[in-house]
C-alpha cells in the first residue's frame, strides 16, 4: 500500500493537496481516496472499487478513444483562459461556480474568457457542487447562459433531489445530477422526480466499474463520467468505464491530472486532441521513483492506513 500526498496547481474542492491510497493486486493498481468528508460506511464503496481495479481487472471496451473536457476551477479570466488553451485540445469546458467569496459578476468574467478561448464552437458547462438555493440557480443560470454564449448543461446548482426538479422545471439550461446519484441512498430517485437531464458518474464513490455500468443501465439518461480527482491510477478506472458504456454523448471529466503537480506515473493520462488512449489507461503502471517523490509524511501515511482500517472493519 503506497499513500500519496500531491499539491494542487490551484485550490480545488476547497483542497490544495489531494491525498490517497494505491493498492497493488493481481489484476493491476487501484487507487482509494475518498475526500476527508466521507465516512468509513460511505468510503466502504470507494474501497470496492479500489479492489475491483487491483483483483479484477477492467470489462472489454467499445472504443478506443474518450472525450474529454478540461476542468476549470475558480480561477480569474485570466488563468481561466490560459487553462483552456494548454489543455490539450479540448473543446468543451467544466466551469466551477458558486466558490464562496466570489459573486455573479466573477463567475460571468470566468465564463466569458472560457468562451473566447474556446471559439464558438466550444461547449461549456458549469458545476455549482450544490451550492445554490432553488431561485439562485434559476437567477444564476440565466446570467451564466448568457455570459458562456449558450451552457451545455449545468452539473447539480442546487442539493436536493427535489430542488434539483424545481430548477429543472424553471431553468432552459440541462441539468446533470452528480452529488444527488454518487452520494444517495437511492440514485433512482433522480430518475423517478424527473429531476435531471444527465446522470454524472464518478467510478470510486459508486463502487467500481461494473456497479456503474449497471446503474447507467438502470437510470436510462445520458451518462458523463468524470473523475473524483484521482492520480492517473485512478483516472484509468473512469476511462475504462466511459470506454465500456454503450453511448457516449458527451465529453468526459477525466482531464483532470492536468490539476495535479505531479503524478505516480511517467506518462500521466493526459488528452491528446481533446481525448485520453482507452489503450494507455489500461497499460498503467506506477513508475517506483515518482512513488517515492510524491510519498505523504509518516503522520499522513498513519490516517490513511488507520482509515483503510476503519473501512475494512465496516465492510466485514
Amino acid at each position: 500500500m503506497h499513500v500519496y500526498a500531491i499539491p494542487l496547481r490551484t485550490r480545488f474542492r476547497r483542497i490544495t493537496v489531494r491525498e490517497g491510497v494505491l493498492v497493488p493486486g493481481d489484476a493491476g493498481w487501484g487507487e482509494f481516496s475518498p475526500f476527508w468528508d466521507y465516512d468509513a460506511a460511505e468510503s466502504a464503496a470507494w474501497w470496492r472499487a479500489t479492489r475491483e481495479a487491483a483483483d479484477v481487472g477492467w470489462p472489454a471496451p467499445v472504443r478506443d478513444l474518450v472525450p474529454v473536457n478540461v476542468t476549470i476551477p475558480a480561477v480569474g479570466p485570466d488563468e481561466a483562459r490560459a487553462l483552456v488553451l494548454a489543455s490539450g485540445g479540448c473543446t468543451t469546458a467544466k466551469v466551477k461556480v458558486a466558490e464562496p467569496g466570489q459573486d455573479a459578476a466573477q463567475e460571468a468574467d470566468r465564463l466569458a474568457a472560457v468562451r473566447d478561448a474556446l471559439g464558438p464552437g466550444g461547449r461549456i458547462r458549469v458545476d455549482a457542487n450544490a451550492g445554490w438555493d432553488v431561485d439562485t440557480a434559476v437567477d444564476r443560470l440565466l446570467l451564466l447562459d448568457r455570459a458562456a454564449g449558450g451552457l451545455e448543461y449545468a452539473e447539480q446548482p442546487v442539493a436536493s433531489v427535489a430542488d434539483l426538479a424545481r430548477v429543472r422545471r424553471r431553468t432552459h439550461v440541462p441539468i446533470a445530477a452528480d452529488e444527488s446519484i454518487r452520494r444517495a441512498e437511492d440514485p433512482l430517485a433522480v430518475v423517478r422526480a424527473d429531476a435531471a437531464d444527465v446522470v454524472v458518474l464518478k467510478v470510486q464513490p459508486l463502487g467500481g466499474v461494473r456497479a456503474c455500468l449497471e446503474l447507467a443501465e438502470q437510470v436510462g439518461l445520458p451518462v458523463v463520467v468524470s473523475s473524483a480527482l484521482e492520480t492517473s491510477v485512478g483516472l484509468a478506472a473512469g476511462v475504462a468505464l466511459a470506454a465500456a458504456l454503450p453511448e457516449l454523448p458527451f465529453a468526459c471529466g477525466l482531464a483532470t491530472a492536468q490539476l495535479l503537480t505531479a503524478d505516480v506515473v511517467t506518462h500521466p493520462l493526459l488528452p491528446v486532441d481533446g481525448a485520453l488512449r482507452v489503450a494507455a489507461a489500461r497499460d498503467l503502471v506506477p513508475d517506483p521513483e515518482r512513488l517515492d517523490t510524491t510519498a505523504a509524511d509518516e503522520a499522513t501515511a498513519a490516517r490513511w492506513a488507520e482509515r483503510v482500517e476503519a473501512v475494512l472493519a465496516v465492510s466485514r
